[in-house]
């Protein structure tokens, strides 16, 4: 990621602040990325955007920020996090030129407000329900692990695991993973309320999973790479593993579009990125980091 200057701060705070206060977003600024860009039919692409919200998209909107900057060295993307409902309403604001989301801005926003945005499907992505390395057990229907979030079971014993209590680690409100979870797992069911730990980001899923006993959550597949392995445990669901090839053949439920909506339709430099990821060229970097390309999404 190159130098993020000034306006990168703004949006690092935007973020902070958005994350705690989702309800009370609205208001426009406009597409901060049009005054810094030439014409769109342009070659030479040049100005800064900055992309916000999902943390399980942000591995790849880096990855191939940084490519796309090689190539069009006046461009500078700038990407963070905060979830999926922060990206939302700093795009919404204008503080963002990009809102990552794991969830169509229907489902997050007023509908008013939604229709604002324009949505630009880049790509699908797996999840996986994890747990500490030291339970016994390797899969869960959806009805135990709507239980199990709805603190009707307790004890992984009860799942047929050993005699220990079962530790919730839970993703903020806003984050677009949990709103999955509910939609795709919980069939619509929220989880209880003050139930276990509340946690803002994959990794501080991971880092909570490998040091609390009995620990159950979900993870982005994107960020289960061989290291984060180590720490925690996928599960399968109704006996079907998290990967790519069961997603495509629509055995494996717990998935969703990787969305990057943009206030009204995308221009200059906010524009050409997306294009960029879109484009053939980055189709194996997508499947290389654990995403699936649209092309295979039937």
């Amino acid at each position: 990621m190159r130098k993020k200057g000034f306006r990168g701060l703004i949006v690092t705070i935007a973020v902070v602040l958005a994350t705690g206060v989702l309800a009370g977003c609205g208001g426009s600024k406009g597409n901060t990325s049009e005054g810094n860009t030439t014409n769109d039919s342009s070659k030479d692409i040049s100005g800064s955007i900055t992309l916000a919200g999902s943390t399980a998209l942000q591995p790849l909107a880096e990855q191939i920020g940084k490519t796309f900057s090689q190539k069009n060295t006046k461009a500078t993307v700038n990407v963070q996090g905060g979830g999926s409902g922060t990206g939302l309403n700093l795009a919404l604001q204008g503080t963002a030129d990009i809102g990552n989301s794991d969830v169509t801005a229907e489902s997050k926003l007023d509908a008013s407000k939604a229709k604002q945005l324009v949505d630009h499907k880049v790509c699908a992505i797996g999840f996986a329900v994890v747990v500490n390395p030291d339970v016994k057990i390797d899969n869960l229907t959806k009805d135990q692990i709507q239980k199990i979030f709805t603190g009707q079971i307790t004890n992984w014993k009860d799942v047929g695991g050993d005699d220990m209590k079962i530790n919730i680690i839970n993703r903020t409100k806003s984050s677009g993973t949990r709103a999955t979870f509910k939609d795709t797992v919980m069939g619509g069911k929220d989880e209880k309320e003050g139930l276990g730990t509340t946690q803002d980001s994959n990794g501080n899923v991971e880092n909570a999973i490998k040091t609390t006993d009995g620990s159950i959550s979900y993870l982005a597949l994107s960020y289960l790479t061989d290291a984060v392995k180590a720490n925690v445990k996928a599960l399968k669901i109704e006996g079907v593993e998290a990967n790519s090839s069961n997603i495509i053949a629509k055995k494996y439920p717990f998935w969703s579009y990787e969305h990057m909506y943009t206030k009204g339709e995308a221009k200059g430099v906010a524009k050409a990125y997306i294009d960029y990821v879109l484009s053939s060229e980055n189709t194996d970097t997508i499947k290389k980091l654990g995403y699936i390309p649209m092309s295979d999404m039937k």
